[in-house]
C-alpha cells in the first residue's frame, strides 16, 4: 500500500471544538487539521486551489478532495446541528521556510505590515527572496529580506512574508514599511512606475545571493537593468531604463 504524503500546515488551530447551544445532539464530527488548513487557506486567505495544493506540498487532485472533505463536514455540522472537532490527520508542521510567506512559526518570519518604524539615519532595503537567493518575479514573491542599513553598513536584516500581496499591492506595502530601495529580478513597467509614485528606488536584474545584491548595491556595483516589459506592451523595443544603483 503506497505511502500517504504528509500534508503541510502552517499552524494548528486556537479553537477545536465547535457546537450548537441548546441542541441536544451528541453526534461529533471529525475535521482532520489539514482539512482545516484548507479551509484557511482557501476560504480565508482567498487561494486558488494549485496555490492550497503548493501550500500543503500535494497534489492539486488531493488538495481538492481533502477540501471537499471539509467543506462537507462545514455543511453537515451547520445544517444538521452536529458538533465539530479539529484534530488528527497525516499532516507536520511547517518548518518556518522563507518559502511559506503566511508562516506563523518562526519567530524570523513576520508578516510584512508589523515591521518596526524605521530610526532615524536608517536605509531600509527590501529584496525580493528565496532560498538565500533574489527571486526573479517581483510580483509573485512570497517574501522580502528587509535590511537595515546605517552608514553604509547593515546593521540588521530580517525575511518578512509579503501576506499574500500581488503585483498590485506591494509598492503600497513597501511604502507603508518605509522601504527606500528594491532590489529585485524581473519586474513590469506597471510595478516599476508604482513603486517610483511610492519614492522606492529600484535595482532590478539581480541574481544569486541576495546578501552579496546588497553588498554590491551599498558598493554603487549593481546594475539596474530595468523592468521587463514584454507582457505589459504589445509594441518591440520598449526599454523602461538602465542605468547603476546605489550610486548616491
Amino acid at each position: 500500500m503506497p505511502k500517504i504524503r504528509q500534508r503541510i500546515v502552517c499552524r494548528e488551530p486556537e479553537t477545536t471544538v465547535f457546537g450548537p447551544r441548546d441542541f441536544d445532539n451528541t453526534e461529533i464530527l471529525i475535521m482532520s487539521v489539514d482539512e482545516y488548513e484548507s479551509i484557511r487557506l482557501i476560504d480565508l486567505e482567498g487561494l486558488s486551489q494549485e496555490e492550497c495544493a503548493r501550500k500543503l506540498g500535494v497534489a492539486r487532485t488531493t488538495a481538492q478532495l481533502v477540501y471537499n472533505n471539509a467543506r462537507e463536514k462545514l455543511a453537515r455540522a451547520l445544517v444538521f446541528g452536529i458538533s465539530l472537532r479539529i484534530e488528527g490527520g497525516n499532516y507536520r508542521l511547517c518548518d518556518g521556510s522563507p518559502r511559506c510567506g503566511r508562516c506563523h512559526l518562526n519567530n524570523n518570519i513576520t508578516e510584512l505590515k508589523v515591521l518596526k518604524e524605521k530610526e532615524a539615519g536608517i536605509m531600509r532595503i527590501a529584496v525580493t527572496y528565496e532560498n538565500g537567493e533574489v527571486y526573479q518575479h517581483f510580483g509573485h514573491t512570497e517574501s522580502f529580506k528587509v535590511y537595515d542599513v546605517a552608514e553604509g553598513k547593515v546593521v540588521s536584516s530580517q525575511v518578512v512574508g509579503t501576506n499574500g500581496q500581488g503585483h498590485g499591492a506591494l509598492a503600497g506595502v513597501l511604502a507603508m514599511n518605509e522601504i527606500d530601495v528594491l532590489i529585485c529580478g524581473g519586474i513590469g513597467c506597471g510595478a516599476q512606475m508604482a513603486l517610483a509614485e511610492a519614492g522606492i528606488e529600484l535595482c532590478a536584474g539581480a541574481v544569486g545571493d541576495a546578501d552579496k545584491a546588497v553588498e554590491a548595491y551599498l558598493a554603487g556595483e549593481l546594475e539596474n537593468t530595468g523592468a521587463n516589459c514584454n507582457h505589459h506592451h504589445n509594441g518591440e523595443g520598449h526599454n523602461c531604463g538602465n542605468h547603476s544603483c546605489g550610486n548616491h
